[in-house]
């Protein structure tokens, strides 16, 4: 059931959520042809906007899609949108697609790009998933070799994710040709020796942007940092294993494949970085 007080923007407008309508014969709907950007929101504040917006453009040119918009015109209407909504924490999610056509693979001519933009309460991870961690299964990576550019074409991303769901995990960590690569929705990344380890940015891994932001605030509190491919071997023989994403902010991994992992507990390392990464997030503003 829609939410009628929700309002949502689509292709110029301001409106409730139920009357947002767009044509069947939108690409995004008929090839899933597409990107996104899902930005999270503090205290009515976005967290790293300029970092998402950057993305967004590289995921545009990606797939040779012009943005329909500057970057003072997204955080405008950005910032319009969460002011319509009562929620101090949001995610605001934005969706460009190459607009409508007449069916056919090839791009069309003079099609104009459907914007769309939406916001939701924000759902960070629950203080017991904190104190506790959380569940993942491990699975071959067999999506496309384009995961990172952040299209709306998600089909192999929600067969992991099911692949998890349906274990009772909250993500399906992947590994492609024995090296770690990335979850369904979420980056990951390793602790050995008091050291974060990450695979590289690569054409198999999307560029996170609180990938980027955990190993920033990791350096703040003197978390030393490797950036080079991992094993699968050494992944699961890791001492610690995370998760990031925009709503999983820096999540601790205890559970692999239904057996617990390294402590069974959220590591030393987990913890510090976790504080550092609260401590960084906007915070409402004093009256």
């Amino acid at each position: 059931m829609l939410d009628s007080d929700q309002i949502v923007y689509l292709n110029g407008e301001f409106m409730p959520l139920p009357d947002a309508k767009i044509s069947v014969l939108d690409r995004g709907f008929i090839y899933g042809d597409g990107v996104y950007e899902l930005v999270p929101v503090y205290a009515g504040e976005p967290f790293r906007m300029p970092h998402h917006l950057k993305r967004l453009q590289r995921s545009l040119d990606g797939i040779g899609l012009a943005n329909p918009h500057g970057g003072e015109r997204w955080e405008a209407l950005l910032r319009e949108l969460i002011g319509k909504h009562p929620w101090p924490n949001q995610g605001v999610y934005l969706q460009v697609t190459r607009g409508v056509a007449k069916r056919d693979h090839a791009f069309p001519v003079g099609a104009t790009p459907t914007v769309f933009m939406m916001s939701n309460p924000l759902a960070t991870p629950t203080a017991e998933q904190v104190a506790r961690g959380v569940a993942v299964v491990t699975a071959e990576d067999n999506r496309w070799h384009r995961c990172d550019l952040k299209t709306i074409s998600l089909l192999g991303n929600v067969l992991m994710r099911q692949l998890a769901a349906e274990q009772g995990a909250v993500e399906a960590v992947m590994f492609r040709d024995g090296f770690l690569t990335e979850a369904s929705a979420s980056n990951v990344l390793i602790v050995k020796d008091g050291t974060i380890v990450v695979p590289p940015k690569d054409n198999y891994i999307l560029p996170g942007i609180t990938y980027d932001a955990t190993m920033e605030f990791a350096r703040e509190a003197d978390v030393p940092v490797e950036i080079r491919a991992v094993p699968k071997d050494e992944a699961l023989a890791a001492d610690e294993m995370w998760l990031s994403s925009s709503t999983k902010e820096v999540l601790a991994i205890t559970t692999v494949d239904g057996r617990p992992f390294a402590s069974g507990v959220p590591g030393p390392v987990f913890r510090k970085v976790w504080k550092t990464f609260q401590a960084r997030k906007p915070k409402p503003r004093q009256a």
